[in-house]
């Protein structure tokens, strides 16, 4: 493969996975924004969202080609992807803990004193519910993932894209 066919390969794959990862994220700013709305609270950002998205897109695309084993080759390709899951939502919980942190160093009299004082903070509830609607788009992503690679390439798309076997549907 060349360099040109490469790049797209490259530029397919970070758009296809950050549209995916987009839409998690969006649907979480709208559901922010429509309780929000009671309580006559502005909130939201696409561009926080897209931004959001490239860079899990991007760090999710990476850390996929990072062997988590050799004793994890023998195991089911679940344990691969709930220890994927796992891995990738406490590393995205460390971020946002520690982007809070420094968000709030300067009311709290310091970054380690804001990192001690961080599970007072009161946007704490934010930071769980993105950690939950990040971790349930990584457990699709890798589920996915992990369908897309049993399948081999086009598997999937066949799959839904196809007309609906008859002879399948019956038995």
């Amino acid at each position: 493969m060349g360099t040109h066919e490469k790049l797209k390969h490259e530029i397919k794959a970070i758009t296809l996975v950050t549209l995916f990862f987009a839409s998690w994220l969006g649907t979480l700013m709208v559901l922010k924004i429509l309780i929000l709305k009671d309580y006559q609270i502005g909130f939201g950002s696409i561009s926080a969202v897209l931004i959001g998205a490239l860079v899990l897109a991007k760090v999710v695309l990476i850390l996929e080609h990072v062997p988590l084993g050799g004793w994890l080759k023998t195991q089911p390709v679940l344990m691969d992807v709930i220890l994927r899951t796992l891995l990738y939502a406490f590393g995205t919980f460390v971020v946002m803990l520690l982007e809070k942190a420094f968000e709030s160093r300067h009311e709290s009299g310091g970054f380690s004193a804001a990192l001690m004082n961080i599970f007072n903070h009161r946007d704490m509830p934010h930071v769980w519910a993105n950690t939950i609607v990040v971790t349930g788009a990584l457990l699709f992503y890798n589920l996915i993932s992990a369908l897309k690679h049993h399948l081999g390439a086009g598997g999937l798309v066949d799959i839904f894209l196809s007309p609906e076997n008859e002879k399948a549907r019956i038995d």
